[in-house]
């Protein structure tokens, strides 16, 4: 599915091996001289006139191939000191990171500061220069030796190129092949670059769903031709481009095609101009993504090691048992004086380092639970390769408790309080976490971390009083602590957390999430322990007329009460107002369908959408157009969010798809640190970026010392894929819970459109109704007339029959407390026709 450039040139060359010449010397490997030796890990050969390395995956970290100059097939060495540039056309299979050292005659290779490019499946001509990087670190090879490193590299005299394949990692398992190799100037030069740039869903188009391809230029167009060819190259879609539109948010002129009548599976290339795309349309492409985006948490769990059988490559030692964390002076009382030590391991390190914090624990955790206790029959079925998979709870309640557990750990069993995180004084290296060796506290108590934290534990309660005979007790014990939280905010409204140099936690530099205004905070706590205990104290505490719209996150929580209102309309609607809470959502929910309708992209981010993290704003707002589809069950939020989705997945203004180990513009170097210090090529899967911010951008320095930069100041391009790029490109796990929701949330709709197909839906009793619907109890079914004898069944969306029951009155009551909450399929067959629609049940 990469993008190529369909450009071909035809040239004839000739090695040549004077200083005059700008070419220094080359290499097209047309003489049948093979100038690399085959080794037990790296097969090489000759073929089409490419040198072809075959790798077998045995190669150990910082095993190379080496390739010799020749001059005819006589070891030669070449002067680069006024042409410092290597240019290289090669392509390979898995996308692995090739680092290229030149080394001279001496053996003094360029490792100090090595070079490297990431490489893919179609050719391409890659430029590495050497002008700065010609020395040699000491480390084995050559007479250079710790002690006396660095050591110059000699450029007068080059002889040999070394080739590392995933340097740090090895294991390499694929084929590399080198069409040419040059010093000094390009064998061939590159053709200029296409007008138009397609943006698409890198990972799939659905089935039966709206399918978008966008086309991106600097400058204004129109009436452009494209072409769809199926696999086998017949042209089975063809039009003109319409005229473009200016998208200010990138700085772009943007038209989008609509592909929506290509909807049957298979791998399609689209075609435009100099241009060429692959994608795949499917019924469900997203199963293995679904998977990693889960599985993060399970990859970023504190406390525990993590073994092959679960992690594969990505297994390691455990670190941070966090089982002796101080109490900080910030956190101490009378019964807990500073320095008293306490033990809260497990817990999932909040981003790219390694603290934990309670404030962004509570959307994350809130957001999977959510997830649960509205797709519960999607998440019951699910089992993923976790340490627990297939145990008495679902797989996802197992990751839940793993932060769980944390948090409760979390709260000052004294007076209710919940410190505000687990933290070391400053951030670590780029270390992996058995070597992270940095003293660990608990820090002040905030109101911001005791009401998420009596939110979060109100929500648990009830998902897990399910599981009593699994938990005794646990419940209860959830219930408690949501309520000692609560109890404690109220004493404590306004212990807002400030850190750093002049400010109540001076010796603090890790991350803050300060928040000085909870109003928000204190309606989702109060809404979720309303619905949990229902409780008047709660109630009388929810002023559902203050309550926000808009997109939550972890500073602002309002949605996160609308939310959660929303799925229990039923049973509420006889204590709050929930007519104005679900007018609220709905509002914020059309401002999102018509932001995809009319924007030049078609997605729901506007301008102002663009702050930090803005790739997890996007997950939250497909929340709410889904949330807004079960609210009205109007189709136009759901298809919304289906063509939304597009922007995580490359259909945006950088055209990388935002989530690693996906997509073919794939993001490689997050700001993460295990995926950084593991010494494997690829980052772990499944996580998904911050993505471009334009609020400000403090690393801009930081990333200035290495020579990277923001290709744009624009908001939806400026973001970096690099380390350093901390602002754009690391990860959380507030960012990455919406979309392990939005994605299991959609796949549940879409096996619900696989499943409908079943049945027959053409002929249909006129004038039944099906109400309430939602129902958390009692379903009633009407008929117009006088109903002589009709059989209801239920079936689950695995096609399933769950109830059934013969009717034969006008109405009929039925009790559906039994069924797990959820989404059904109700079909009602009379004697001559039938009726099947949707019911939830809460």
């Amino acid at each position: 599915m990469k993008q190529r450039n369909l450009f071909t040139i035809i040239f004839s060359f000739i090695v040549i091996f004077t200083a005059n010449s700008q070419i220094i010397y080359s290499d097209n490997f047309d003489e049948s001289i093979l100038s690399v030796e085959s080794t037990s890990a790296y097969s090489a050969s000759l073929s089409n006139d490419n040198l072809q390395i075959n790798a077998n995956g045995t190669a150990t970290a910082f095993s190379p191939f080496k390739y010799t100059l020749h001059n005819n097939g006589s070891d030669a060495s070449v002067n680069i000191s006024n042409q410092t540039k290597l240019f290289i056309k090669v392509k390979g299979t898995s996308n692995p990171d090739l680092r290229i050292d030149i080394q001279d005659e001496d053996g003094f290779v360029s490792n100090l500061s090595p070079l490297s490019v990431r490489i893919d499946n179609d050719f391409t001509i890659y430029e590495l220069d050497y002008s700065s990087n010609l020395q040699d670190g000491g480390y084995g090879g050559s007479d250079c030796t710790q002690a006396t490193a660095p050591c110059p590299v000699d450029p007068s005299k080059i002889a040999f190129v070394q080739f590392f394949v995933n340097a740090a990692q090895g294991g390499y398992s694929g084929t590399i092949e080198i069409d040419w190799i040059s010093f000094g100037e390009p064998l061939e030069t590159p053709p200029p670059p296409s007008a138009y740039e397609v943006r698409y869903n890198q990972v799939s188009y659905l089935i039966d769903r709206n399918k978008t391809i966008s086309i991106a230029a600097q400058g204004s167009f129109s009436n452009q031709s494209y072409m769809i060819l199926d696999s086998s190259n017949n042209v089975i879609l063809s039009g003109t481009t319409g005229a473009s539109s200016l998208w200010n948010d990138s700085g772009e002129h943007i038209v989008n095609i609509d592909i929506s009548e290509v909807n049957t599976a298979g791998t399609y290339r689209f075609q435009i101009d100099q241009e060429e795309i692959t994608f795949n349309v499917s019924t469900d492409g997203y199963a293995e993504l679904r998977e990693e985006a889960f599985k993060y948490y399970y990859y970023n769990r504190s406390s525990t090691a993590l073994e092959s059988a679960h992690a594969g490559v990505y297994a390691r030692p455990a670190g941070t048992p966090d089982n002796v964390v101080r109490v900080h002076s910030s956190a101490a009382t009378s019964a807990r004086p500073e320095g008293t030590v306490i033990s809260a391991p497990k817990g999932w390190y909040d981003a790219g380092d390694y603290n934990k914090y309670i404030v962004n624990s509570g959307i994350s955790t809130y957001t999977l639970l959510a997830a649960f206790e509205h797709y519960r029959t999607e998440w019951e079925s699910l089992e993923y390769n976790i340490p627990e998979q297939g145990g008495n709870l679902p797989d996802i309640l197992d990751e839940v408790l793993w932060n769980l557990d944390w948090m409760l750990d979390m709260q000052d069993p004294n007076d209710g309080g919940v410190y505000h995180k687990l933290t070391a004084k400053s951030f670590s290296g780029r270390v992996m976490p058995a070597t992270y060796n940095l003293e660990r506290f608990v820090v002040q108590k905030s109101t911001a971390a005791a009401l998420n934290f009596a939110a979060v534990t109100a929500v648990a309660s009830r998902v897990f009083s399910d599981y009593e005979s699994i938990r005794p007790g646990f419940s209860a014990q959830l219930e408690q602590a949501a309520k000692d939280a609560y109890a404690w905010a109220q004493s404590n409204p306004a212990i807002y957390y400030k850190q750093g140099n002049g400010t109540p936690v001076a010796d603090i530099f890790t991350g803050e999430y300060g928040d000085s205004n909870v109003t928000d905070e204190f309606q989702w706590a109060a809404v979720e322990l309303f619905i949990t205990t229902r409780e008047n104290t709660y109630r009388d505490d929810i002023d559902v007329n203050s309550i926000g719209g808009g997109t939550p996150s972890w500073p602002y929580s309002d949605p996160l009460a609308l939310i959660s209102i929303a799925h229990y309309t039923t049973s509420l609607a006889s204590s709050i107002n929930v007519t104005a809470a679900n007018n609220t959502l709905l509002s914020t929910a059309d401002q999102l369908k018509d932001q995809v309708n009319t924007s030049p992209m078609k997605i729901t981010m506007a301008s102002n959408d663009y702050s930090w993290g803005s790739n997890g704003a996007v997950g939250n707002q497909l929340i709410l157009l889904i949330r807004a589809y079960e609210l009205t069950q109007d189709k136009s939020y759901i298809d919304a969010a289906y063509t939304a989705m597009d922007y995580i997945f490359g259909r945006n203004g950088t055209g990388y798809s935002y989530v690693t180990g996906f997509g073919d513009k794939q993001v490689f170097e997050p700001h993460h640190r295990i995926s950084d210090a593991d010494g494997i090529s690829a980052p772990i899967p499944g996580m998904i970026v911050g993505g471009p911010q334009n609020e400000n951008n403090p690393d801009t320095g930081d990333c200035s010392g290495s020579g990277v930069s923001f290709p744009s100041n624009l908001p939806a391009s400026k973001y970096v894929d690099h380390w350093c790029s901390y602002s754009t490109n690391e990860i959380t796990i507030n960012w990455n819970a919406p979309l392990v929701y939005a994605m299991h949330a959609l796949n549940f709709y879409q096996k619900e459109t696989a499943t409908l197909s079943v049945y027959d839906q053409e002929q249909k009793i006129s004038s039944v109704k099906v109400f309430p619907n939602p129902s958390s109890n009692i379903l009633n079914i009407k008929f117009p007339t006088t109903n002589t004898s009709s059989n209801i069944e239920i079936y689950s969306l695995q096609g399933k029959k769950v109830f059934s029951k013969e009717l034969k009155s006008e109405q009929s009551n039925l009790d559906i407390s039994n069924l797990s909450a959820g989404l059904y399929l109700i079909k009602i067959n009379s004697n001559t026709d039938s009726y099947t629609t949707k019911i939830i049940k809460q």
